[in-house]
């Protein structure tokens, strides 16, 4: 079976969000389960020069994109035994950030038609065509409209991931066939409340529709939230499904993480009391081994839940002992709202803004429970990464957080959950998980989450029965 896994980043090219993680961890697991399967991705000017320095020269010709032509060039790199297309064009690519420029249409409209015209020219043909969010979304668009009749490309089929329905790549009418290329008389295949809606038209046209959990799948039939697509997908519910991604446990691996302070291993947890130590002191607060810390890598952003926290948090600290350590940048107000509560509450809670990778580490390590109350997740890594480094997710029953995380309420769970998106819920959770970290159950608790498997191998098996289900239809 030979599949092409289309992506607009994969690591560990070039990263701004989790489908980075998953093109750059799925295709290495269905390489391992003897599927050929290649990845293809933008070759953007912030990818570093030593992973240039890995890429060969291939081909280029030129790409149709609407009335004018492109030129594309094509690099090949082999990494962990998976084969990655890169497509040059400086015009699009060169230049700074992924994405958030005037002509992302026009960008991602070449960058597809650029697929499947590199195909031909380097002789693949694979069974299945794996396209990623709405930047790939026009490569089962342009495979039925211009390619599905070539004998070179009639057979292949296609698989849509929707990593994020909120985000659909909507744009005016105006530019549907200056920019898009696709005809008036088709405009129906991508039109949808009076725009271009380029997910819209990937689920019209893919022969399958997946996302990134069980729970998201049957989430996003139900307007609240669907972001005006629910009708599109009833109307195709059964192109759909539900795989939950997984992680890289190699490259998130408490035994061999090198940003630790000290490593550990489930059996022996001794270097993650150290951790927690060094975290503290990183921090500027109290060591204190006895007190638990919550910990929060995020982005600050309203869907992430941070309204609970705001409404909650400080009635956490006057009830119990715990310490609040938050990492991540976003809305200017909740920035401003973990600033004033850090300046009121210096020797409990501690804020870094931005992205800091290694210090998110760090927080997995060193941290006792992990605070995810998200009012949607389609599928979370963070709290999977919790887990791997004994961390106790507190999370809201959403999406892949459902999917992933079990309250030990019940004697068998990894962490602590909520249903309703309700401050007063989310408080009763952490109040559970500070109780239980004062118990003798917390070491047990532990070692269940750290004994979650959320190895790709998983996925990447479900992954394989759909591409077969695919291929014989």
């Amino acid at each position: 079976m030979k599949v092409l896994y289309v992506a607009s980043e994969a690591l560990p090219f070039i990263a701004s969000g989790g489908l980075a993680d998953v093109a750059g961890s799925l295709p290495k697991e269905l390489r391992r389960r003897l599927c050929g399967c290649r990845v293809v991705l933008p070759l953007y000017e912030a990818i570093p020069q030593t992973m240039r320095e890995q890429m060969t020269f291939l081909t280029s010709f030129s790409v149709p994109v609407a009335w004018r032509r492109q030129y594309c060039g094509v690099f090949e790199a082999k990494v962990d035994g998976v084969i990655y297309y890169l497509l040059d064009n400086q015009y699009y690519f060169k230049r700074a950030g992924l994405y958030g420029h005037y002509d992302d249409a026009e960008r991602f409209a070449f960058f597809s038609r650029a697929v499947l015209e590199m195909l031909k020219q380097i002789n693949f043909q694979p069974d299945v065509i794996h396209a990623n969010d709405w930047q790939s979304a026009l490569v089962p668009v342009y495979l039925s409209l211009y390619y599905a009749h070539d004998p070179f490309y009639s057979g292949i089929k296609t698989l849509f991931t929707i990593h994020n329905i909120q985000y659909q790549g909507q744009y005016g009418m105006d530019i549907l066939e200056d920019v898009f290329g696709i005809p008036k008389d088709r405009a129906s295949i991508v039109e949808m409340g009076g725009c271009v809606n380029l997910m819209k038209g990937a689920i019209e046209t893919s022969h399958r529709v997946s996302t990134v959990s069980p729970t998201y799948a049957e989430e996003i039939l139900d307007p609240w939230f669907a972001h005006g697509m629910n009708d599109m997908l009833e109307a195709r519910k059964w192109k759909l499904s539900g795989i939950l991604n997984g992680i890289d446990i190699d490259g998130y691996n408490p035994e061999t993480d090198k940003n630790l302070a000290v490593n550990y291993t489930r059996e022996d947890r001794t270097g993650k009391v150290t951790c927690k130590s060094a975290l503290q002191e990183e921090m500027g607060l109290p060591k204190a081994a006895d007190r638990p810390v919550i910990g929060m890598v995020t982005r600050l952003v309203s869907h992430k839940g941070l309204d609970l926290v705001k409404a909650r948090i400080e009635q956490l600290l006057s009830e119990t002992d715990a310490q609040l350590v938050v990492l991540g940048s976003g809305d200017w107000s909740y920035e401003n709202f973990f600033r004033d509560l850090q300046s009121r509450y210096a020797d409990r809670v501690a804020y870094r803004a931005g992205f800091i990778p290694a210090l998110a580490r760090r927080i997995y390590a060193g941290a006792d429970i992990f605070l995810m109350p998200s009012q949607s997740e389609p599928c979370g890594l963070a709290q999977m990464v919790a887990c791997r480094y004994g961390t106790i997710p507190v999370v809201r029953e959403t999406g892949g957080l459902k999917d992933s995380i079990h309250d030990a309420g019940d004697g068998e769970g990894n962490g602590f959950t909520f249903q309703t998106y309700n401050a007063d819920d989310m408080l009763d959770a952490l109040r559970r998980s500070v109780a239980a970290y004062h118990s003798a159950d917390w070491p047990s608790i532990i070692d269940r989450a750290m004994d979650s498997d959320f190895s790709w191998g998983r996925s990447a098996n479900e992954y394989l029965r759909l591409y077969r289900a695919m291929i014989k239809e």
